[in-house]
């Protein structure tokens, strides 16, 4: 078996979405649609970025947090390499090289719907929200990306 360590059931989300759950900055996933799924998921990176969520995380000024605008402390990898005091050229953020696979592992341990306590969490914004636990990432695993859950390991 083909990383026997990594669970067959993956969840395709953006980056930098992604790489905010695999590194435990983000504890929700937020969908329009609920799940009885409970358990370790492989989580996907979409080949797609979400271009704001990117530029609020990489601000020459920031990072900001991409929902509530607010200062975060996360460190994205993102920095400085150079200026000629007219332009500022920064590096790529740690996410860059991980679009299209495999970038991690995480546990569901709920699916919370609106209203609901954690309403006022700064990650809960969709209509359900999985509720995300021992994230990790894993080296990265160029694999085509599907809707809802899917076997990962049958689009390799």
């Amino acid at each position: 078996m083909i990383h026997p360590d990594i669970p067959i059931k993956a969840l395709s989300i953006m980056q930098p979405w992604a790489w905010l759950i695999v590194n435990g900055h983000k504890n929700i996933e937020n969908r329009e649609w609920s799940t009885k799924f409970r358990g370790l998921v492989a989580i996907h990176a979409g080949k797609k970025e979400d271009e704001d969520c990117v530029l609020e995380l990489t601000r020459p000024d920031g990072p900001f947090h991409p929902v509530t605008g607010n200062p975060i402390d996360i460190d994205t990898g993102s920095k400085l390499i150079s200026s000629d005091g007219e332009w500022d050229t920064y590096s790529n953020p740690a996410w860059n090289d991980q679009r299209g696979g495999i970038v991690g592992v995480a546990e569901i341990v709920n699916c919370i719907r609106r209203p609901h306590l954690l309403t006022d969490d700064p990650w809960f914004v969709g209509q359900y929200g999985f509720v995300i636990a021992n994230a990790r990432p894993v080296p990265f695993i160029p694999v085509k990306g599907a809707l809802s859950f899917f076997d990962w390991r049958k689009n390799l």
